[in-house]
């Protein structure tokens, strides 16, 4: 938790007895959004966060894959240096630009391998 502590939201529990979501086990996460004053939460399981529930608390829904697509488009030199350093942390075995979108790909990160394909020799 030392790592990313900026992002921990403590406080959420008594928002939640007043949310619903299809999976009960989920409405954690979007009490949390709320009371951290998140823009988004970011999920490959959108079922079970419909956008209509989100959007009432002026929070948007999004597909990873969405979602870094959005961040490559708002800021591409900023984000291909992220994307560098990220790959660069693979030592062994390293990892290639191509093993890199690989990756993204078989993460459903479809739209933003095809976004960074021809960017690759840049990161």
């Amino acid at each position: 938790m030392n790592s990313f502590g900026e992002a921990l939201v403590e406080g959420y529990q008594p928002l939640m007895p007043a949310l619903a979501l299809p999976d009960p086990k989920d409405v954690h996460v979007l009490a949390a959004a709320i009371h951290g004053r998140a823009d988004a939460i970011v999920t490959y399981n959108l079922k079970d966060f419909p956008v209509d529930v989100a959007a009432r608390h002026g929070i948007e829904v999004k597909h990873p894959d969405d979602f870094i697509v959005n961040v490559i488009d708002l800021d591409t030199a900023k984000e291909l240096t992220a994307i560098g350093s990220q790959r660069r942390q693979f030592r062994n075995p390293a990892v290639t630009a191509e093993d890199y979108l690989d990756r993204f790909r078989k993460s459903g990160l479809v739209q933003a391998s095809h976004r960074l394909q021809p960017l690759a020799e840049l990161f």
